[in-house]
């Protein structure tokens, strides 16, 4: 029974060593292995690997690219503007042993990147105006940001891949103002295009009316005209038929007469002999 205690006791010793002196690293990670602090190797394939059990230490990295969201900072432009930005950085490990030394771990890093990131955006914003950073100025003033801080994070065994900011807006006090300065801006312009547009209408209309009244009097002239050679074409076409057989003209002229003016019921007080009633009384009489 005693051996088989020692025994056990000597399995579980040797199991608590041999995972003790093992590290596994894998494809996503980094290590270094310091003694007592000292810096012994770097891990940076991965794979099983060892190492003195209880004296020697494993300090895990990541491998992958890594990404630091910067807090938002208030910042002053070229033009003594106030503007709030936020920007974010992506970055990775570049040499873990120097990275150890300066910042030690990753959350070192990061606070490390924060303060370079901030402090080179601070200056590359106050060579700016406003207008520029909010508009299509932005890509080559993150791009000079990005190799600055690029240079500076070698230090530290860190390469930065790229800075950008994901938002750039005005301070919460002063937005406000801007906005109204904004509408007011757009009101003034709605405005000066609707004046512009009913001056134009009115132009418009007046042309419309001139070509109406111009129309117009060109019909009514064409109209005249017409309605002239037409009366001049009746009356020759009455003088040419009254001429040829005055007695017919005269006989119809009077059956029209009889017509428009002998209606149902209609009294008519004129004397035997009127002229009306020639060819009433005797149809045979001729005008004299």
């Amino acid at each position: 029974m005693k051996k088989q205690l020692i025994g056990a006791a000597f399995i579980a010793l040797f199991l608590l060593v041999a995972s003790t002196a093992t590290v596994v690293i894998d494809e996503t990670e980094l290590a270094i292995i310091t003694q007592f602090g000292e810096y012994k190797r770097t891990l940076d394939r991965p794979g099983l690997h060892y190492k003195v059990p209880f004296v020697q230490t494993k300090h895990t990295m990541e491998r992958r690219i890594l990404v630091s969201d910067t807090p938002p900072a208030e910042y002053l432009t070229l033009d003594k503007k106030r503007l709030v930005a936020d920007p974010i950085l992506r970055w990775r490990i570049a040499d873990p042993l120097v990275l150890f030394k300066s910042v030690h771990d990753e959350t070192g890093a990061r606070a490390r990147l924060n303060d370079i990131v901030s402090s080179e955006l601070r200056r590359e914003l106050a060579s700016h105006n406003f207008g520029d950073i909010v508009g299509n100025e932005r890509d080559p003033m993150m791009q000079a940001v990005s190799g600055r801080t690029r240079e500076k994070a070698l230090e530290f065994g860190i390469h930065v891949v790229d800075v950008r900011i994901k938002r750039a807006d005005l301070p919460k006090e002063v937005q406000e103002s801007v906005f109204a300065r904004m509408r007011a801006e757009r009101d003034r312009v709605a405005k000066q295009y609707r004046s512009e547009g009913e001056e134009e209408a009115a132009k418009i209309r007046a042309d419309t009316d001139k070509e109406k009244t111009i129309l117009l009097a060109k019909a009514y002239e064409t109209a005249q005209t017409l309605r002239g050679e037409g009366d001049a074409e009746g009356t020759r076409i009455y003088a040419e038929a009254y001429g040829k057989d005055l007695e017919f003209y005269a006989f119809t002229r009077s059956l029209e007469a009889y017509e428009s003016g002998l209606k149902q019921q209609a009294t008519v007080v004129l004397a035997s002999d009127s002229p009306m009633f020639r060819y009433l009384s005797s149809p045979e009489k001729r005008a004299p």
